[in-house]
């Protein structure tokens, strides 16, 4: 494969699982960075630069050991058994995402297109069974299809609202900013890629046996940078329109409606993309593993999982986000404390062996 081809693709891996519904409805990055005032901005380029170095290190790390799995992955990390405990755990969180998604898509169709939610969840389920239907082919062939139109979607409205629209004078929304200090917008920035890393690291994996090692880690330091791009974009068109975008459930939604309803419902779109690109990377990550633990045809878990995710989806979106990402975001930091440890610590060998031999090599 052709490296560029290839950087492209793990990109689109990269950009898929981390921007979903959360991340597209603008909720994610009010909550985590523009709370924090101006220093939300500096949350921004903090998270965009943990993303490009955990995902750099990330696929480093998956092929020095060439693991094309996340599970695998794990062991190697932590050991055989701590290991198999973390899956375990995040095989059960991959589950509630499932349903959080489906549950997602519900939401946008009763709320927003007036349709019933039950409509949402089944189209939703049944897009993400067709998409997964023939497996890792299918997990990266939609996303090279769904992202870029994601993506490009995205960035035409939020650089629209951060300097097409009419200038309008600035609201004081001091009294709505939480007090940073020198710490909490850190905290928070940390928080915030710990739980999206999480996810991330499932999908990132499995590109190891399609990518070369260097193809890989400068594709992860692409997607990590892009990521970095469209969250700062996303707060500078949220804070435009503070203190208003607090009270809405969906910020960007209301914000695109600014523009014209056109905007709004393109970017309804814009969402429900980000659901399903989401919903896929847990899908995936949870059958594949299942399949595997209890020795099944793929495409027949599929149908199981995703059947068996279903009558979580109808609860409320809120109440499951209130739930899940809480704990993805621990199990996140961890698994983010080990990445680093782990491979950090074999990079700097690396790079401190070779500087050896080029010493030696001119000392000849």
């Amino acid at each position: 494969m052709l490296p560029g081809k290839a950087r492209l693709m793990l990109v689109s891996g990269y950009l898929g699982a981390i921007i979903g519904a959360g991340f597209a409805s603008g909720q994610e990055i009010v909550q985590f960075f523009v709370i924090y005032g101006g220093s939300g901005l500096k949350g921004c380029i903090l998270a965009g630069v943990l993303f490009a170095l955990l995902g750099g290190v990330l696929l480093s790390g998956a092929h020095r050991h060439k693991k094309s799995n996340y599970q695998n992955l794990l062991q190697t990390w932590m050991g055989k058994k701590v290991g198999i405990i973390f899956d375990i755990l995040l095989a059960l969180f991959l589950f509630l995402g499932i349903s959080t998604m489906l549950s997602a898509s519900g939401a946008v169709f009763y709320e927003h297109l007036y349709l019933p939610k039950g409509l949402g969840v089944f189209i939703s389920y049944t897009v993400v069974m067709v998409l997964l239907f023939i497996g890792k082919k299918g997990l990266i062939a939609s996303y090279n299809i769904l992202v870029p139109i994601k993506i490009i979607l995205l960035l035409i409205i939020s650089v629209y609202l951060c300097w097409g629209m009419p200038h309008k004078e600035a609201v004081s929304y001091t009294a709505f900013v939480v007090p940073a200090g020198q710490v909490r917008w850190v905290l928070s920035a940390i928080l915030y890629v710990a739980y999206n890393f999480t996810l991330a690291m499932v999908v990132l994996t499995e590109y190891q046996t399609v990518t070369s090692r260097r193809d890989g880690i400068i594709g992860a330091i692409w997607g990590g940078m892009i990521l970095g791009v469209l969250v700062i974009l996303n707060y500078m068109a949220l804070t435009r329109f503070m203190p208003t975008v607090i009270h809405y459930q969906v910020p960007m939604l209301y914000i695109s409606g600014q523009i014209s309803p056109l905007a709004k419902s393109v970017y309804t779109l814009v969402l429900w993309i980000g659901i399903i690109t989401t919903a896929i990377a847990n899908a995936y990550g949870f059958t594949q593993r299942i399949a595997h633990f209890i020795k099944i045809r793929y495409q027949l878990c599929l149908i199981l999982c995703m059947t068996l995710a279903l009558p979580l989806a109808m609860l409320s979106f809120s109440q499951l986000v209130g739930t899940v990402y809480p704990l993805f975001g621990l199990l996140g930091i961890i698994l983010m404390i080990s990445l680093l440890f782990k491979e950090g610590k074999d990079i700097v060998q690396e790079i401190l062996y070779n500087i050896e031999q080029l010493y030696l090599a001119r000392r000849r």
